[in-house]
């Protein structure tokens, strides 16, 4: 089973994200866990301040070390599951303490614009592990020590600006998740979907055989399991060659794919 501990200050965000479809099942099958933990639990003094203006100047403000690196030591000094409760009568935050040793298995991802970007790729790498933290940044980042003192690496999304990290954390679990044996209702479907085997996927039809006057490509219907399985390759290099060319350099492609794009080429010309 892999666990998920995400690092946040909007843990709301995450309500319908997991308590609905694949990975609500995920977590009832035992597939995986996650447990969210509440950074401003983490964060001393009456106001529990966890942002402060940046050094130098400039616009926005900036989430302390502190927290964030008590919260992470703390969670990661405990098995998978347990959390913080300040609800707790008498029950304080963890004071803090000189770094700590943590698990050296359990990768610490600064959810990041300045990180490398998420991939199929990775979400395959990620799910190798027994057990992830995710940090989700806010504001106008976090102090430069949160980086050079905790985490084990940095991922983005893609090149646009969201409001934080919540969300990415979430794509990143749902993206590892269905990598994971169990999660998925068919398990070839993680293999099938766009990305897992380089390219985008192929067209997708169901019933009604004709809607709207459009109808479906014949050989979907010809019980012909080889011509169907050549028809999808072909419109999955076709699509991809369209609309998302770059892939295609990294792809493994079999001497029948090259000689399906040598002929989209030439025709192209």
């Amino acid at each position: 089973m892999l666990h998920f501990d995400i690092f946040t200050l909007f843990p709301g965000m995450f309500a319908g994200v997991f308590t609905d479809s694949i990975l609500k099942r995920a977590q009832e099958a035992g597939v995986m866990s996650v447990a969210l933990h509440n950074i401003r639990d983490y964060a001393q003094g009456r106001h529990r301040v966890t942002d402060d203006a940046p050094y130098g100047g400039g616009g926005g403000m900036v989430m302390k070390p502190e927290p964030i690196i008590r919260a992470v030591e703390t969670v990661l000094g405990h098995p998978p599951g347990w959390s913080f409760a300040p609800e707790t009568p008498g029950q304080e935050p963890p004071a803090a303490a000189a770094a700590v040793a943590l698990p050296a298995d359990a990768p610490i991802i600064l959810l990041s614009p300045q990180g490398r970007v998420f991939t199929q790729d990775v979400a395959h790498e990620l799910a190798g592990h027994a057990r992830l933290a995710l940090i989700c940044g806010r504001y106008e980042g976090v102090d430069e020590r949160v980086r050079t003192q905790l985490v084990t690496g940095e991922i983005s999304i893609g090149d646009f600006v969201i409001s934080g990290g919540e969300l990415a954390a979430a794509i990143v679990v749902d993206a590892v998740t269905r990598l994971l044996p169990g999660a998925l209702g068919c398990e070839m479907a993680a293999f099938e979907d766009s990305f897992a085997a380089g390219l985008l996927e192929y067209p997708q039809y169901t019933r009604p055989a004709v809607f709207r006057g459009e109808g479906i490509p014949d050989v979907l219907v010809s019980g012909d399991h080889a011509r169907v399985a050549r028809w999808r390759r072909e419109q999955a290099l076709l699509r991809t060659w369209q609309r998302r060319p770059d892939l295609l350099r990294s792809a493994p492609l079999s001497d029948a794919d090259r000689t399906f794009l040598a002929g989209l080429a030439a025709a192209s010309t």
